[in-house]
Parts: structure tokens; sequence; C-alpha cells
């Protein structure tokens, strides 16, 4: 891009030209960084580079400056109107940390967690597995994270900043390992009545295969008790005013006996919304991989086809204005587009992301934009 001709003589002109000009050089350095820093991160070990990339991330965010989500397609969700339907999902910033910086890159959404009521180390390591060929992550991590308090004190500086009033902050709710079955929603209940005036919804996960029997939370009358005293709860919380919205994390291991009955649940006790889903346990399509046996959760791109048939199954037997949120194996437009035409009114992104970083949520953005 050169000089216009007879710029001397325009002073305004010719400073407006500079700037656009600088700004465009701008983005194509960063782009370029951001390709370096992640092809850096991804020949590290996994939770080197995790940690890396947090501590990255927060530095981004403490540059000074109001923060925007990418203005994409405008939906409105829990009842907020975002900037574009590109959330991050849940497990990358357990504890809070970078949620300044992940909004810089442009999320409409970003959920941070799982956290517990009790710090806790989660499991031996090694615990997290790159699957590259497959584009895909095995983890099992156990909810490693420092504890409600933590998470309490850096959402209080985030919401005090005031720099995110236009990205939606979630917070996934967890269980601690050592709490009992029978004890689990107790746990759900101190997480969400410490974080309630700090998140703008809060997720029930219930569906993390690496805490001992937490999927069993996800039938029958251990549901219908755990959703009924969340929802008494957050009615409680809310005193008078508007709820923060609740939404229910299922596996995508379910058959359509499950499916029904968790969407029957999800109606009668009128949570707020669905999101669908976590990791598999199946191991089909990377078993001949090294680490392809590894225990754990299965995510990233062997998903794409099993959580987009999840949600469209729970998009029949949900009423419409039911929110869900799709997420598995979205890695590219078009299968961002898949999962929205299953039936997912928001998506999230996890494993894309590690393998990608921030530039796959610029095309995402733009790709769902041209959804009518």
């Amino acid at each position: 891009m050169g000089v216009p001709a007879g710029c001397s003589g325009r002073i305004d002109f010719c400073l407006d030209f500079a700037n656009a000009l600088g700004r465009v050089h701008w983005r194509r350095y960063t782009k370029q960084m951001m390709k370096l820093a992640q092809n850096i991160l991804l020949s590290l070990p996994p939770e080197l580079s995790h940690n890396l990339a947090i501590s990255g991330l927060n530095a981004m965010g403490q540059l000074p400056g109001q923060i925007t989500p990418l203005q994409g397609r405008k939906v409105t969700f829990l009842g907020h109107e975002l900037a574009n339907p590109i959330g991050l999902a849940a497990g990358l910033d357990k504890d809070a940390q970078a949620v300044l910086g992940l909004a810089k890159v442009g999320f409409g959404f970003v959920e941070v967690g799982t956290v517990t009521p009790k710090a806790q180390p989660g499991n031996p390591k090694p615990r997290l597995f790159r699957l590259k060929e497959h584009q895909a992550l095995i983890n099992r991590m156990g909810f490693n994270n420092q504890g409600v308090e933590a998470m309490a004190g850096r959402l209080e500086h985030v919401r005090q900043s005031g720099r995110v009033s236009h990205t939606l902050i979630g917070v996934n709710l967890g269980k601690n390992k050592d709490t009992p079955l029978e004890e689990a929603t107790q746990d759900y209940l101190i997480s969400m009545t410490r974080l309630y005036s700090l998140a703008d919804y809060f997720t029930l996960n219930l569906s993390s295969p690496n805490t001992p029997g937490l999927r069993q939370l996800q039938h029958g009358g251990a549901l219908a008790e755990l959703l009924g005293r969340v929802k008494e709860a957050q009615q409680k919380l809310a005193n008078g005013r508007s709820v923060v919205p609740v939404l229910l994390k299922v596996a995508p291991d379910l058959d359509d006996e499950d499916i029904e009955s968790i969407a029957a649940q999800l109606v009668m006790s009128e949570l707020e919304g669905l999101i669908a889903t976590n990791t598999t346990l199946e191991r089909g399509a990377v078993e001949r991989h090294v680490h392809g046996q590894e225990a754990g959760g299965l995510s990233g791109a062997p998903l794409t086809l099993k959580s987009a048939e999840v949600v469209k199954k729970f998009r029949i037997k949900l009423p419409a204005n039911m929110p869900i949120v799709g997420v598995g194996g979205i890695s590219d437009p078009e299968s961002a587009q898949a999962m929205l035409a299953a039936g997912a009114d928001v998506l999230q992104i996890y494993s894309s992301f590690i393998y990608k970083g921030p530039n796959l949520v610029q095309k995402l953005v733009a790709g769902t934009s041209k959804i009518s």
C-alpha cells in the first residue's frame, strides 16, 4: 500500500491514511506473532504449554484499554445480546487467571473453571496428551484448581476493572473429589453462592469422566434432586431480582433414553439451558494412536459428528426457547455451521483453540457471520 500522490498538501488525510496503514501492518504482525507463539507452545510438553499460554494471556490482559468482542452475527443468549456466537469452553482457564486476555481474543463469551469449593491438585501427572494427527486431546486432569475463594478474588478484580462489560463470563462448577456423591449438591451450592454476583451464568458439570462417579449425577433421581436444590438456591440468591441462569453440561456418551430423560428433567426443573457436549470415553477414532488408550476424556475433532448428533437429538426434545451451547470438534467455519444447523444457539471451542490459536476465533466469527 503506497502513499497517495499529493499527500503533502493534505495533512488530515495523510494522518488518517498513515493510521490505517499502521493498523493493517499491526494486524498482520499480530497474526504472525500469534502463529509463531502457537508453534512454540505446541513443541513443548502439553501441561507446560498450557501454563505458559495462561501466563501469556494474563499478561495480554494487563495491557490498558477497553475490551470488546469481535463483531459478528449478533445473537441473544440467556437474555444478553452477544457480539458473536463463539465462546471458550471451560477447562482452559480453570482459575479465572486470564479472563481479560481471553476477552481480548474476541470471544463473545468465556467460561472459566471447573471450580470446586476447596483447592485440589487433580490427578497425578502426566494427565494431558496431544493426539496431533487427530487434532484431539485426552485429559484426566481431575478438576485441578485453586478453589472458589481464589477464583472469586480474580473475578472481583475483573468486574471492578469494568473492562469486559460486553463479554459474557460463565463459571463451570464441579465437586471436590473427596466429597461423597450423596453430598455433591452441597459443593455446587457453595461455589454458586460465593460467585453469584460475579458470574453471568453457571454451568453444572456432571459429565467429566475424570472425577469418580460424577456422571452418575446425570441420571434419574440424583439429577432431579440436584437440579431442584440448585433452582431453589438460585431463587433465594436472586432475592427478587433477575436470576443468574444455570445450564447443565452433559456427556456425549448418552443413548436415546438418557437424552429423553435428561431433557425431561431440564424442562421440569426450568433450567435455563444445556451445554452439549463434554469429552467422550470412546476411543474408536484414535485407538491406534500411541496415546489412544490413555485414561480420560477425549476431545477435539473426533467428536465433531458425535456432538452435533447429540445436540440435534436434544433440540428435538427441548423447548425452542431453551438455548443449547454446542461444543465438541468445532475447528473451522464448516463444522461451526454444522453445529448451528443441528440446533445449537451458540458455540464453544477448546481443543481446536489449543491447536490453532486465537486466529481461529476470527475465522469462526467471520464464518458464522455469513449465516442468516
